[in-house]
């Protein structure tokens, strides 16, 4: 999930600032999402999920299909 969510923001070219910015948190919190050192709250997913346009399950490795489900 770690690498996941890093993946898809470097594959936008976005910095953890900017990230962090759109998810109203701090860069020092989005980058201990990132290395796995703070669990990342339900809420936090859901706005990835939707800031990226991918399924919550794709984000958590459930999935290997990006897809938003309807």
């Amino acid at each position: 999930m770690y690498k996941c969510i890093r993946d898809l923001r470097e594959d936008r070219d976005l910095t953890q600032k900017q990230l962090a910015a759109a998810l109203s948190c701090s860069q020092q919190v989005y980058s201990n999402y990132e290395l796995g050192q703070r669990d990342i709250p339900t809420d936090i997913l859901i706005k990835l999920s939707s800031f990226y346009h991918v399924s919550v399950d794709y984000i958590l490795g459930i999935s290997d299909d990006p897809k938003v489900r309807k």
